[in-house]
């Protein structure tokens, strides 16, 4: 990882969150990506990269012309939906350090609330040949239309073998609302949960409450990312890169790897885990806080144990006692995460990460030196670690 500790997240910018922003979703992504700029204290129009998820409707050339960028030099993108958000970094900090882009932008907007529902399932869905959908002929006929049933397979087979319940699931949801009550700009603002809470909403997917899945959000994040030799002279204290990474693990599905002979860990995130210790020179003991992608709260645990937080089968155990809250050994999701700030697909998880490496949290954890950000589960997946500046 050669741009490792060379380049940095510079600028971070964001609409507000909502569940009806009303505006276009173009209009969301340019107000983010002028956000960003300004909060760096760069001109959009030196801005000459742009890095996006595959699943982003709001096209580089289209964002680019509203900004008044003359030009760009290089734009990428990365599938997968919530599993894009480290990779898309990685892209902008290969760009900049190889030196085909000066600042690169990346950014994630989107009505997924008021404009279309995300979580509403692949039952509309017209068959085809393509292979990704073909995908779903072997699952959708029989009822695994949601992403909140595919994840309820994995964390049915999870309980079954660690004697997890769903109380420890509800955990992470009591502490991401914990954390997005003291948090202006999260949806659930002084709205936290008890676990009695969690226990008393409703069913979604069994084992999966409502209070296990994430919000359905309108809204728009972008970063801004250069080498660290520019960042010296710009309006904020840089995050550092110190690791990116991406991982896609043997016989990988789309959110339904049912198929191998353990279903109970994430060994794509295991395959960015260690690419991130090895990359970063850094270990599980070296991380103050940590975003880990919340979209449903039973994935949370394995992601701990692949990190090495943690043995399998033990994050119920290493999650008590408000281990992961403000105060605890390892507070994650210190914006409130996916469950309590927004659901911008991860990108408002790194923004926090940024904050966190800043000292501007609204939460903050004393002492920051590195911090992990992890992206979708169940997905071909990515992931961070930001630290301090020299």
């Amino acid at each position: 990882m050669k741009f490792a500790r060379e380049t940095a997240i510079v600028g971070i910018g964001a609409t507000e969150f909502s569940k009806n922003s009303g505006r276009t979703p173009m209009q969301l992504a340019t107000e983010a990506c002028i956000a960003a700029c300004a909060d760096a204290g760069v001109d959009p129009k030196l801005v000459n990269g742009m890095s996006v998820f595959s699943a982003e409707k709001n096209t580089e050339i289209e964002v680019a012309r509203n900004l008044g960028i003359p030009e760009l030099t290089f734009f990428s993108m990365i599938h997968h939906g919530g599993g894009a958000p480290g990779g898309v970094v990685q892209q902008a900090a290969m760009a900049v350090y190889t030196g085909v882009a000066d600042y690169v932008l990346c950014y994630r907007a989107f009505n997924e609330r008021s404009w279309h529902r995300f979580g509403s399932g692949v039952q509309g869905r017209h068959q085809t040949p393509e292979a990704f959908d073909i995908s779903f002929s072997w699952s959708s006929p029989f009822g695994l239309l949601t992403p909140a049933q595919w994840v309820a397979m994995f964390a049915t087979r999870y309980m079954h073998q660690y004697g997890a319940t769903s109380e420890d699931f509800g955990r992470v949801a009591v502490a991401d609302r914990r954390h997005a009550a003291t948090n202006p700009k999260a949806f659930f603002y002084e709205k936290p949960i008890t676990l009695e809470d969690h226990q008393n909403s409703r069913w979604i997917a069994e084992p999966l409450h409502l209070l296990d899945c994430c919000q359905e959000s309108d809204g728009g994040q972008a970063l801004l990312i250069t080498t660290v030799d520019r960042a010296r002279d710009l309006a904020q204290k840089p995050a550092v890169i110190a690791a990116a990474a991406q991982g896609v693990a043997e016989d990988q599905h789309m959110m339904k790897s049912y198929y191998r002979d353990d279903i109970t860990g994430i060994p794509e995130m295991g395959v960015v885990a260690r690419q991130l210790w090895s990359g970063s020179g850094l270990g599980p003991a070296d991380i103050q806080t940590a975003t880990i992608y919340d979209h449903f709260t039973p994935l949370v645990l394995p992601q701990l144990e692949e990190f090495g937080f943690c043995a399998p089968g033990e994050a119920k155990d290493f999650i008590a006692d408000g281990n992961i809250e403000i105060g605890g050994g390892l507070p994650i999701n210190t914006n409130g995460g996916q469950l309590g700030e927004a659901y911008i697909h991860g990108m408002n998880g790194i923004a926090e990460g940024v904050r966190q490496i800043r000292g501007s949290s609204v939460n903050q954890v004393p002492d920051v030196e590195n911090v992990l950000v992890t992206a979708g589960t169940a997905v071909p997946t990515s992931g961070l670690i930001l630290t301090q500046p020299d």
